[in-house]
């Protein structure tokens, strides 16, 4: 009769290595050896079950278990190597604790969901700021080495992010500046005071709408494909491969993004701000009789300098929540092909959201500070 193979479970880093038959008889063992392991801090963790030989229910409810418990504790956990057949009975057990929790969920108080999603967004909120403070780090080390700065990596995502976006920036910043040209030439024209558009037109547009609008389609445009990018990258296993590598996944695909759209968002809001004048130029010739003499001579004379550097100004801070929050999301993807697009959907609306925080917070401070 033959001999029930042992079953094994240790820790080497960040990877969670499985051996053996993992079977009712060796449950016990398990559950034991699982017990004094000190596990991984690092906030991707990877199980390693190429090795297990023999799977039962039991073995796999033990085996999910350790990965839910993991995955509580805000860790990102990733299986690999385990054969079709177990990771199958896997995947039915997962499910099926999924259902047990939803119903869980639907027997338990209002009082106990609130506490629950509000413990679930108190761990969102400690992991993005670990992965701000990691990307702090990387940025400070780059800075003191600039030649290890991707150089071609980053001209790639230039060319991607900000010269490929010119044609849609230019026309919708053109057609606002027609929008607001034309709906201010309405009321103007009741009081005889047609040459206000220049005003109207030329202080909201550099000021506040241009860097906005520039902001928002950039991060629908490229905060998205980044969580999308990152997300494929890491359902494919690629992100596992390049840490084999020795590679740092925030060096490699983070920063470029970051600095690349630090670099693209300025000179975006600067082409943003020349199209959508333009516009309203337009609309000031055609509609109220002014000039395009003395649009620009009325130009020079009622928007100041600071309001146009107040709108460049916003940009680099519009670019670097863009790129973090979609690298962020990208991270955070764990299934598979429906995981990556509702973190794609996220990235998009907290990139929105939070750069209009942002934006709402630069002019309630340039209003104190009477700029």
């Amino acid at each position: 009769m033959p001999v029930e193979q042992q079953a094994s479970i240790s820790v080497n880093g960040n990877v969670v290595r499985c051996e053996g038959a993992w079977t009712l008889p060796n449950l016990d063992e398990l559950e034991r050896d699982s017990e004094k392991l000190r596990w991984p801090d690092a906030p991707d963790v990877t199980y390693e079950a190429g090795e297990v030989t023999a799977m039962d229910t039991g073995g796999a409810v033990v085996l999910q278990q350790s990965i839910n418990s993991l995955r509580r504790a805000g860790r990102s956990v990733s299986l690999r190597g385990l054969k079709p057949e177990f990771a199958e009975l896997v995947r039915l057990i997962d499910a099926r604790s999924s259902l047990n929790h939803a119903a869980a969920l639907r027997r338990d108080g209002w009082r106990e969901r609130l506490a629950r999603n509000l413990q679930r967004r108190e761990e969102a909120i400690l992991h993005g700021l670990a992965f701000l403070g990691e990307t702090t780090v990387a940025f400070g080390r780059l800075v003191m080495r600039p030649r290890s700065i991707r150089w071609k990596a980053l001209m790639r995502v230039v060319e991607l992010d900000g010269v490929r976006a010119l044609p849609i920036t230019g026309l919708l910043t053109f057609l606002v500046g027609v929008v607001i040209a034309y709906q201010g030439a309405e009321q103007l024209r009741k009081f005889g005071t047609n040459i206000f558009i220049v005003d109207l037109v030329g202080i909201s547009l550099v000021r506040e709408i241009a860097p906005l609008i520039v902001a928002i389609l950039i991060a629908g445009r490229s905060g998205s494909a980044y969580a999308a990018e990152i997300g494929t990258m890491k359902v494919t296993e690629e992100l596992d491969a390049v840490r084999t590598l020795g590679i740092s996944p925030i060096n490699l695909l983070v920063l470029p993004r970051a600095l690349a759209l630090v670099v693209a968002l300025p000179l975006l809001t600067v082409y943003a701000d020349v199209l959508g004048v333009f516009g309203g130029m337009l609309i000031a010739s055609s509609q109220l009789n002014v000039s395009f003499t003395e649009f620009v001579s009325r130009f020079e004379e009622a928007v100041a300098v600071r309001h146009f550097l107040i709108g460049l100004a916003k940009a680099p801070f519009f670019a670097m929540i863009i790129a973090l929050v979609g690298c962020y999301q990208g991270f955070q993807i764990r299934g598979g092909v429906d995981d990556v697009g509702r973190h794609t959907t996220i990235s998009v609306v907290q990139s929105i959201f939070l750069v209009i925080v942002f934006d709402a917070i630069c002019s309630i401070l340039t209003n104190w500070w009477d700029l």
